[in-house]
């Protein structure tokens, strides 16, 4: 908890498209490559203390083009590529399913059982944190939970989402000029 009693703050990155190139249902950890200015982005919300948590739609894993095994060895690569730029990520969560294939879930974006779950397990504020990613899916949680949503858009993001986010939420061309939105939001002290 911070000085004022209300939960730690955070910042939810989406994975694939925000923090790495999106190569479409990752299995491989070789293949994982760091979209720009991600380490920097990450570690500056780590010095700001925040806390730097990841939800992702993995629905490739419903798919049969992954396993959970798959994910975790990818994620593992994410967090030593982000700690050879001085970030780390405090937590991760990811949603499995894909409603064709398992039926509906609470957990998959833009739903808020993941978020929900994190606020629980680390003791967030989610009217005071930030969904920062290149879908919409990924920032609308934000209209539920309260907070700040930030679109930065990726190659695979389409225009009406990103039209959307002008109006509805925050655009921001890349993760730097999202985290300088993120941190002087409402102000930064936590």
């Amino acid at each position: 908890m911070s000085d004022d009693g209300a939960g730690r703050r955070a910042v939810f990155f989406d994975r694939d498209g925000t923090l790495i190139d999106d190569v479409h249902y990752i299995a491989d950890p070789t293949k994982v490559v760091l979209r720009p200015g991600a380490a920097g982005a990450v570690r500056r919300i780590n010095q700001a203390g925040w806390l730097a948590i990841v939800v992702t739609n993995q629905s490739g894993i419903a798919r049969g083009m992954l396993t959970e095994d798959d994910y975790r060895r990818v994620e593992a690569r994410v967090g030593e590529l982000l700690g050879t730029g001085g970030a780390r990520l405090d937590a991760s969560y990811f949603c499995p399913h894909l409603p064709e294939v398992t039926g509906p879930c609470a957990c998959r974006k833009p739903g808020t059982a993941l978020y929900e779950r994190a606020a629980a397990e680390h003791g967030i504020d989610l009217a005071r944190s930030a969904y920062v990613g290149d879908k919409l899916r990924d920032v609308e949680p934000a209209r539920r939970l309260g907070g700040l949503g930030v679109l930065v858009p990726s190659r695979d993001t389409k225009w009406l989402d990103q039209q959307r986010a002008r109006d509805e939420f925050t655009l921001n061309t890349t993760l730097d000029a999202a985290v300088d939105r993120v941190l002087a939001w409402r102000g930064s002290a936590s």
